[in-house]
């Protein structure tokens, strides 16, 4: 994959709460470990500023990982990466062991094509909204996509794209997913002005209509001179 992410790592004989504090504070490493894929854990550092510019980058949390150990290669995904919840320092990362056939759940980010391409936009003068940025997906490991595309150039105004929509790759699946809860990812919608412009327009059959004090006053109107008509006549 060119955009793989490669992390360098050492064993870690030094273990316990204290020991993991002297690694961070004087080595400038983040403890960390390697475990699943039936075989045996292994406890890690991590160079520190490998691991941030690493963070940096939105593949680290979804994508598949390699980390060089003595000559090795793991192939890993990021499970946990705790940090200082005041400062953000880095704390500790696990890491998961896979191979191509292993199964994973992933979120996933979504990558929109032709928003100014949209005829919704172009010819209708709607706006483009975006339900949902990710979704999470089950596939297998040597399969997972960067992003999942979804090509908006010719979705017209007041339509929607749906997950039902979604081109995911073979094999893959939504966790959990409803047919009679199909959740919209993105739509084109009338601009908003319109919108609040047609909330506010008065009906025309009521707007002639008296409201309110002025019916009653019409009311008693009518009643005085009825009353007048009638005394007149005797």
């Amino acid at each position: 994959m060119s955009n793989e992410i490669i992390l360098n790592a050492d064993l870690r004989v030094r273990t316990g709460t204290n020991k993991t504090r002297e690694i961070r504070r004087e080595d400038a490493m983040v403890p960390a470990i390697i475990y699943g894929n039936e075989e045996e854990s292994k406890n890690i550092k991590l160079k520190l500023n490998e691991l941030t510019k690493a963070s940096e980058n939105e593949l680290f949390y979804t994508q598949v990982l390699k980390i060089l150990l003595e000559g090795q290669e793991e192939k890993v995904v990021l499970k946990e990466l705790q940090r200082e919840p005041v400062k953000g320092k880095f704390l500790h990362a696990d890491f998961q062991r896979v191979s191509r056939k292993t199964k994973l759940k992933v979120v996933v980010p979504f990558k929109f094509n032709g928003e100014e391409e949209c005829e919704g936009v172009k010819t209708e003068g709607g706006v483009i909204a975006k339900a949902i940025s990710e979704i999470e997906i089950a596939c297998l490991a040597g399969d997972i996509p960067e992003a999942i595309e979804i090509d908006i150039s010719n979705l017209m105004l007041n339509e929607a794209i749906r997950l039902s929509d979604l081109t995911l790759p073979e094999g893959a699946e939504i966790p959990g997913y409803d047919e009679e809860n199909d959740q919209m990812v993105v739509s084109v919608n009338p601009p908003r002005a319109e919108v609040e412009e047609s909330e506010i327009l008065p009906d025309s059959e009521d707007s002639d209509a008296p409201q309110g004090d002025e019916a009653a006053t019409d009311s008693s109107d009518s009643d005085e001179s009825a009353t007048d008509e009638a005394e007149s006549s005797k």
